[in-house]
């Protein structure tokens, strides 16, 4: 090591140390208190006070019935609920036809069918893995939900922190170079920027999407090819948003915190007519803070209005709309290397300059539902979503010298259009005594991208002491990149659930979907396009033997284009994505149904990964084939009235297993893990609160996130970067004011404050073993108090 330099970590090795061993045990206790917990047995429910003082619901008029809604998530314990129709129970079965026949109209596939209690961690129900509101208990797939109190206790801010709550899922932006404006989301090792959207597709900054009008987010984990279409075969998110509800409903809530963070949202809901015809929602949030990286302010407005229209007892048909602008920092993360570790320079230091980003989203979608019978359904939904980036002026570092980084003055404007349509048709019957639950759908997606970048001159601004805006640019910006891409899909489905004797379960389906691709270089006049036609199938098996335990398997393949902006030397269109997936597990749920345990083992191939390219790096290879395995544990629930827990861990093992570049230098030869994808990650946390005497509505919690060291990208041999723990610490306090509720809370970010690392990529070998790289920061030491009103 030259003289006066020092490696980033190395003065607090032993510090850290100590650290990562005491938040260990912390996390082996509580998960094995949490595991022994669950094991013994099921126990017989205690309604909590809550529960019990509750007023009773609102009985409706005997007028037709009202469609399905969840009862308001935020609701306070003094505002009465809107009865949701009666589930089957989460028991054995599904009801039989003549008591479907006595019972309500059953509406499938909403984007919000059942919602938990107020306080709860768990949701019996999801849509994402079957899109027919199946419960958790009887599908064979592992499909997680984040409950909306989860979110509350929290104070979730971006969906890459709602993820922490489930195994195998990982979040970064150093795989995507732009300066920390969108995250990739890694689900069992494979990455995607792709998220859905009360099931529609959007292609965007996933992990940096606005939370405010969120009501829950479920993920399905494995290929979820036969339902969705383009997905990585990780898995999918599906972010469910709030809806209108026939129970008038405000809230205020104002948060403020560390680093000049000031953040307000707002949800009102209610009817708009005597009849409850049409209802509405509204949430809307302003968002102005600073950051711990130098140069990073951000500005975001959030608007998300919906109107529900209820046209029939069996017909409804919903609007919604959204509007975000982004205004904020651009941070590359860029950090020296020397031999391979980063070099010791303050985690503020940004080595670009203040060069503001817009992002502009809007969102529209409608869809409608109509029940012909008690057993037969259809839905169809249509959504258009656009986002854009404009980057006019920004500073990219991107290597380093003895003394001094170099530095790209660029300009990127990109656009992302997604045009989705899809209709569903479900029906339930009966044949020869079996129970069938039948989907047929089809789809079809459009995503157009389209990117400008331009080219600038190079400066310089010193490694240690940098003064802003140092050496000035020259000469205007040349046009690099002027790209249009566009990828369709046409796609018919078709899925059958069927209820066998001794409470077996089968579901089994396949897709047929048609793939074109079409890549378009304005500047070079070049071209390329590509088509490809397959059929991906899906069947699985549970078998609940007892109320309270569920194993299951299944086995899924993937289809899918590869990246749309890769290329291959000298330039062809990579082939595209396959993938199959074996899964088996047990599922267990105690305390009627208040805590879920669920416990997997997945093997995962992956062929034809686009990847860099080392020899050429604005091109990209096709490595062969990746294999993804391991095991999964997710807890979530109530232990106790009051108490609730969630754990999580996974053991990924993600490396290449086949590669067109096997030489010893190569980073996608045989054997090498994946890049950015740590190999035990786990996390607990767990909340109590005071439901009787004098400190009824006082609550207490905390949590530690565990993740191992991984290898970074995409140099060989690569730079690593190491595992950490992470604290998190929560406080809150109730009361009832009137016909008001007052909440006041505060919540501790890594309370050791950590100095860690999510994510690294290396910019290439440079001279004497030093070089660049770009990382991606965690946050520090954080505070974050908030004062909420609801009525």
């Amino acid at each position: 090591m030259k003289p006066g330099w020092s490696y980033r970590g190395t003065s607090q090795k032993c510090s850290c140390s100590r650290r990562a061993a005491f938040a260990g045990r912390i996390l082996a206790t509580l998960v094995c208190l949490t595991a022994f917990t669950a094991c013994i047995g099921p126990i017989k429910p205690v309604p909590s006070q809550q529960s019990q003082e509750a007023p009773p619901p609102p009985t409706e008029t005997a007028e037709a019935p009202k469609p399905v809604e969840p009862a308001p998530s935020d609701t306070p314990p003094s505002v009465p609920s809107v009865p949701a129709v009666q589930l089957p129970p989460i028991g054995v079965g599904q009801p039989s036809a003549r008591q479907e026949k006595e019972e309500m109209p059953v509406v499938e596939a909403k984007p919000v069918l059942v919602a938990a209690s107020r306080e709860s961690y768990v949701v019996p129900n999801a849509t994402s893995g079957t899109k027919t509101n199946t419960p958790i208990m009887d599908t064979p797939l592992n499909v997680q939900v984040i409950a909306q109190q989860v979110l509350k206790d929290q104070q979730v801010i971006t969906l890459d922190q709602a993820l922490k709550n489930v195994s195998g899922v990982t979040t970064n932006t150093t795989n995507n170079f732009a300066g920390n404006l969108t995250q990739s989301i890694l689900l069992r090792g494979f990455a995607s920027q792709t998220f859905f959207r009360n099931g529609f597709r959007l292609q965007e900054g996933a992990a940096s999407r606005a939370m405010a009008n969120v009501e829950s987010i479920e993920v399905l984990k494995g290929p979820a090819a036969i339902l969705y279409g383009l997905v990585e075969p990780g898995g999918m998110i599906n972010v469910l948003t709030k809806q209108p509800l026939a129970t008038p409903y405000y809230s205020l809530n104002q948060q403020f915190g560390s680093y000049d963070f000031y953040r307000t949202t707002m949800d009102a809901t209610g009817p708009l007519t005597k009849d409850d015809t049409l209802l509405y929602r509204l949430n809307v949030s302003y968002q102005n803070s600073g950051s711990f990286r130098d140069f990073v302010d951000k500005k975001d407005i959030f608007l998300a209005p919906v109107l529900k229209w209820n046209i029939g007892p069996r017909t409804q048909a919903t609007f919604e709309f959204e509007y975000n602008h982004q205004k904020s920092g651009l941070d590359f993360g860029f950090v020296p290397l020397l031999d391979g570790k980063i070099l010791n320079i303050p985690r503020s230091r940004n080595y670009g300059e203040r060069t503001p980003v817009t992002t502009q989203t809007f969102f529209g979608g409608v869809n409608w539902s109509h029940q012909f019978t008690n057993d037969w359904s259809i839905k169809h939904s249509v959504s258009v979503n656009q986002q854009s980036v404009k980057q006019p002026s920004l500073v990219f570092p991107f290597d380093v010298t003895s003394g001094s980084v170099s530095r790209l003055l660029q300009s990127f404007d990109t656009k992302f259009n997604t045009y989705s349509t899809n209709v569903d048709l479900i029906g339930h019957f009966d044949t020869v005594g079996f129970r069938h639950t039948l989907l047929i759908g089809g789809d079809y997606y459009r995503l157009d991208t389209i990117t400008s970048v331009t080219l600038g001159d190079v400066s310089t601004i010193d490694l240690f002491n940098p003064v802003h805006p140092g050496t000035p640019f020259s000469g205007p910006l040349q046009p690099l990149a002027q790209n249009a891409n566009r990828t369709d899909q046409y796609s018919f489905y078709i899925q059958d659930q069927i209820q066998l004797p001794y409470n077996i379960h089968v579901m089994g389906g396949f897709r047929y979907q048609h793939l074109r691709q079409n890549n378009n270089e304005e500047i070079s006049q070049s071209s390329n396009t590509a088509a490809h036609d397959a059929v991906t199938p899906r069947v699985g098996v549970v078998w609940r033997p007892q109320q309270w335990l569920s194993l299951y398997g299944n086995y899924a393949e993937n289809f899918g284009p590869n990246d749309p902006f890769a290329v291959i030397f000298p330039g062809t269109l990579p082939p595209p994505t396959s993938a199959k997936q074996y899964e088996g597990g047990i599922k267990t749920e105690f305390f009627g149904g208040r805590l879920r345990a669920t416990l997997a083992y997945y093997d995962l191939t992956k062929t034809n990964i686009a990847t860099r390219d080392p020899l050429h790096p604005t091109f990209s290879i096709v490595t062969g084939a990746a294999r993804s395995r391991g095991p999964e544990l997710d807890i979530n629930g109530e232990i106790l009235p009051g108490w609730n827990v969630i754990a999580t861990y996974a053991n990924t093992e993600a490396r290449i297993t086949r590669s067109n570049d096997d030489s010893a230098s190569s980073p996608t030869s045989v054997g090498s893990r994946f890049f950015n994808v740590p190999r035990n990650t786990g996390s607990v946390w767990t909340t109590y609160e005071v439901l009787t005497g004098e400190l009824r509505g006082m609550k207490i919690g905390g949590g530690v996130t565990m993740r191992d060291g991984q290898p970074g990208c995409c140099d060989k041999p690569a730079a690593s970067i190491p595992g950490y723990a992470l604290v998190d610490l929560l406080a809150a306090y109730s009361r009832t004011v009137g016909q008001s509720t007052v909440t006041a809370q505060l919540n501790v970010y890594n309370l050791l404050d950590q100095h860690y690392f999510s994510g690294l990529t290396t910019n290439g070998v440079g001279l004497n073993g030093l070089t660049g790289a770009y990382a991606d920061f965690g946050q520090p030491r954080m505070f974050i108090g908030s004062i909420k009103i609801q009525y």
